[in-house]
Parts: C-alpha cells; structure tokens; sequence
C-alpha cells in the first residue's frame, strides 16, 4: 500500500469524526487554571526569593498593667456593654498574637466591632530565670491581680472572663477559688477540663509510661523545640497536607496572607516553665484533680460546684488536642443553672481562628455574652 492511498485511507476513515469544539466553559476553565499555574509560579518565586514578614497585632490596644513578664492588654474604644472581658489564653506553647491575626480574621477585632470592652492577659515569654513559676502562682496571684486591673480599668462592677485551651482550666481554678472575685460569666473555649478524656495526650503523659518528676528535674524548662516536637507528633502528616494545600491555593494572594501570618505564628513556640510543667502534667494530666476536686489553690480546695455564674462551653468537633468530651465535662462539674455547650466544626486552632471561626464560632460566643453583659 503506497503512502498516498493510506493517507487517503486514514483521511475517510476519520471523516465524520473530528472533535466538536470545546465549549465555551470549558475554555473559561482551561484559561482560568493557565492563569493560576502562572501565578502559582510567581508567587512561589516571591515566597523562596523575597519572602515578606507578615503584619500581625493590628487592632489598637494599650498596656494597662504590668508584673513581671504578665501583661494586661486593652482593646479598642467606647465599648458597647459595660461588663468588661478578660480573655485568659495558655501558657508557653504558643503566642497570643493568633487572636489577632490578621484584619478581617482577628476574634479579637471582631469582639471590639461588637462593643466589647475586652482585655488580653498575655503570660509572657519564659526563659530559665522563670522555672519557679508554678501554676498556683498563676491561679492565686497572677489572675486574681489582673481581673482586678480589668475591673479598675473599666470602672465596672464585673467581669466576664474566657478561658481558651489551657487558660480554661486555669480560669475555672481561679473562678472556683475566689468567689469574692466578681465574675458574672464563664467562657470555655476548647480548654480541657477532665483529663481522662484528653486524647493522645492523656495517652502520653500517663505515669506509667512518663516520670514528669524526674523529666523535669533533668531537663528544666521544656524547651520551644520540645514543645514543638510533641505538636507536631500528634498529627504527623499536618506539614505535608499544609504544603499541598499552599501548593494547590498558591495562586491566590489573599490566601498566601492568611497563611503566611498562621504559618508565621504556628512556627513560633514559647517553652513551658520548668515547675509550671511539673504541676501541670502531675495535678491535671496525671491525676485528674480538677474534677475530682482533690486539687489545692492557696491553701483553699478547687471545687467546681463553687462556679455558679453563667457558664458558655465551646467544643471542636475535630480537636485532637482537647477532644469535645473532656471539655464539654465543665457542664457536669459546675454548679450554674444557666449553663450551655456548643459543638461547632473544625479543630483546636480553627475553632478560634480564620474563616470558619468567623462564620461558626465567633458570632455564638459573642450573642451569648451580648445577653448577660
């Protein structure tokens, strides 16, 4: 067969048969992903060869109180409602610039823009020079002073106060100890209250596999490496799912913000003080005395039941670090009438940052608190 009878061959056989032209979608589509790879590239470029530090902290605010490395922090201007709030967040870990992330993705922006005349208590960065610093201090001299500085700072009569992740547990102590002390509400965000239920934690920290006596006896302070090793150890496979979904949202300037900032602060440890950690693990880990009320503040016992304010809960569906069921145990233990859990979607972090907390978590927490301030 010579090669012009095949070619003719080929030529009627196909006849009849040439693709339809893509619709007019279709090509929208196939422009839109060219762009993006384009931009993807480009912004991948900045990333490795002019990465800009992010902007963080923007909602004005003024120092109202100092001692030691604790500080009081105030929000805003011409508040709404007149009971001030104090938001209490953990110690060591993390920073607490993750409230205030970002315009348009800061809880504590958010919280001001709805009249609330609201104050940070920051713990501050530890070093060696801190391993003494227990958790009774922060529960009988460090919270009491603070809520005292809010409450004269304000000129009000009372405060609510919101405990996140480990300022929750703190906050019920301090509430349950000092009933003199006039707290008309009780905020728990994602902040384990029966220990029992902590998860892979609870796990590791068990006294049958970890000495935490002898742990911090021979290291000291637990380093911001550590800490950062434990975190990451409870989910192993987070960097890689967040490098795929930086990959696949590169193109888009107004996420690459949002993740630069988040990434910036989740990169951005604080070590735990020495006898801070010692406490912490042994009292509440170990031994659950929270809520089995065996633990000590002051020489004064920590009873929950003494909690009679009206008290908020607020659980992850997806936490792995304070799973909805030991923290929604506030409720069994306190003895509020006027008490209520909510189980929203998301994680520990999401729950109180970004565009799902601005949907689900935000607008709850401050409703509840609008009615009762």
């Amino acid at each position: 067969m010579g090669q012009e009878r095949f070619a003719d061959v080929v030529e009627r056989f196909t006849q009849g048969y040439a693709a339809p032209p893509p619709a007019p979608e279709v090509l929208t589509r196939w422009t839109d992903e060219i762009e993006r790879a384009r931009l993807r590239m480009t912004n991948f470029a900045r990333l490795m060869l002019d990465p800009v530090e992010p902007r963080t902290g923007p909602t004005p605010r003024q120092e109202v109180y100092r001692k030691n490395k604790a500080r009081l922090y105030r929000y805003g201007s011409a508040p709404t409602y007149r009971t001030p709030l104090l938001f209490v967040p953990n110690l060591g870990i993390s920073r607490p610039y993750i409230f205030d992330l970002l315009p348009g993705g800061s809880f504590i922006e958010y919280m001001t823009a709805q009249g609330f005349d609201f104050y940070l208590l920051d713990w501050g960065t530890f070093g060696p020079e801190d391993n003494q610093l227990t958790v009774e201090d922060c529960v009988t001299r460090i919270l009491p002073r603070m809520a005292a500085k809010a409450l004269e700072s304000s000129g009000a009569a009372g405060l609510s106060v919101l405990g996140y992740c480990m300022g929750a547990p703190l906050v019920a102590s301090f509430v349950a100890t000092y009933p003199e002390v006039p707290v008309k509400n009780f905020i728990n965000m994602a902040g384990p209250i029966d220990f029992a239920k902590a998860g892979l934690f609870a796990l590791w920290l068990d006294r049958r596999f970890f000495n935490v006596d002898r742990f911090v006896d021979v290291v000291g302070a637990i380093p911001a490496d550590l800490v950062r090793a434990g975190f990451k150890l409870l989910k192993p496979t987070m960097d890689l799912s967040t490098s795929l979904n930086l990959w696949w949202n590169l193109w888009n300037d107004k996420y690459l913000e949002g993740f630069a900032a988040l990434n910036k602060w989740a990169n951005d440890y604080v070590a735990f003080p020495a006898e801070f950690f010692r406490h912490w693990v042994g009292d509440f880990y170990q031994q659950n005395q929270l809520v089995r009320g065996e633990l000590r503040m002051g020489g004064r016992p920590v009873q929950l039941g003494r909690i009679t304010c009206p008290v908020f809960v607020v659980g992850a569906r997806e936490d792995y670090i304070a799973p909805p069921e030991c923290v929604k145990a506030l409720l069994e233990h306190v003895g509020s009438r006027d008490k209520e859990y909510v189980e929203l979607p998301g994680g520990h972090i999401s729950l109180i940052a970004g565009r799902g907390a601005a949907a689900h978590c935000w607008p709850k927490v401050s409703d509840w608190l609008a009615r009762r301030s």
